[in-house]
């Protein structure tokens, strides 16, 4: 056997243990420094990402959701919309067409607008539009995680996949509206409160941030090291997908720190 194959094979098996272990520490430290049960994991996932204010979530039993209405929307959107452009067409990275474009864009505008009049009505002397509802953060925080998804799913098999399906994975508005339509039932589903329904999307939701982050790295990865279109299958990609968890991961137990280090608790903030 040529002894450049196998110094080439041991370099790349010894990377690969190194990132492995070193990510498996890290989670490791991580679960061991945060609230217990898993939803005391997923409260932590969303004690980085969001204010977690009680008054702006929904509750399982007495207890706010991992994340608030509006980021319980976003997330568990874009998961919807991430599962359902996979079970279409797993590998698909072409951008759906303009029409499907410009109401994705109106879902991020929407976004954009309730956020903005939510945040007035914190300050007593500044005046919101309309009062503030958590169906409606729910909403279009739903409309902004579809946003996330369908953009990001063509995005990442673009820089993944050595051989391209150019094709949009959601590519018309039949199969667009069917998206929605799934979208809305979601939405439902949330907002029946039943804790059967709740403890799972509670889950999936702080799962999101993870997946969402891990996505984006894991591009960055290979954008860095410029193995952008090198990869046939998940095993090959796998290094990549975990140094990518890895960074998401240390991304939120950073600030995790910082806010338990200037709040001293694992409770949302509190004020509005």
């Amino acid at each position: 056997m040529d002894p450049d194959i196998v110094s080439r094979d041991f370099a790349s098996v010894t990377l690969k243990a190194i990132v492995f272990l070193a990510v498996g520490l890290v989670l490791f430290g991580w679960l061991l420094n945060t609230p217990p049960g898993l939803l005391g994991k997923a409260d932590a996932i969303g004690y980085a990402v969001c204010h977690r204010i009680d008054l702006r979530s929904f509750h399982l039993g007495d207890r706010p959701l991992p994340l608030c209405a509006r980021c319980s929307g976003m997330y568990l959107g874009a998961m919807l919309g991430l599962a359902y452009q996979a079970w279409r067409a797993p590998r698909r990275s072409g951008m759906p067409p303009r029409p499907i474009l410009v109401v994705l864009g109106i879902f991020v505008i929407a976004f954009a607008m309730d956020g903005i009049n939510s945040f007035l009505s914190i300050f007593p002397s500044w005046v919101s539009v309309y009062t503030p509802q958590n169906w409606l953060r729910l909403a279009t925080g739903t409309g902004m995680g579809l946003a996330i998804a369908v953009v990001l799913f063509p995005a990442f098999h673009q820089a993944v996949w050595q051989v391209e399906d150019r094709r949009p994975a959601v590519n018309s508005l039949g199969s667009f509206l069917g998206l929605v339509i799934l979208a809305i039932l979601l939405d439902l589903l949330l907002l029946s409160r039943i804790p059967a329904i709740l403890y799972p999307l509670a889950l999936i939701s702080a799962a999101g941030v993870l997946v969402l982050l891990t996505m984006v790295y894991t591009m960055i990865w290979l954008m860095v090291f410029r193995r952008e279109n090198s990869y046939q299958s998940l095993k090959q990609l796998s290094l990549a997908l975990v140094a990518g968890f890895g960074v998401a991961l240390i991304q939120i137990a950073l600030l995790d720190a910082i806010r338990f280090i200037l709040t001293g608790s694992w409770e949302g903030f509190h004020f509005g």
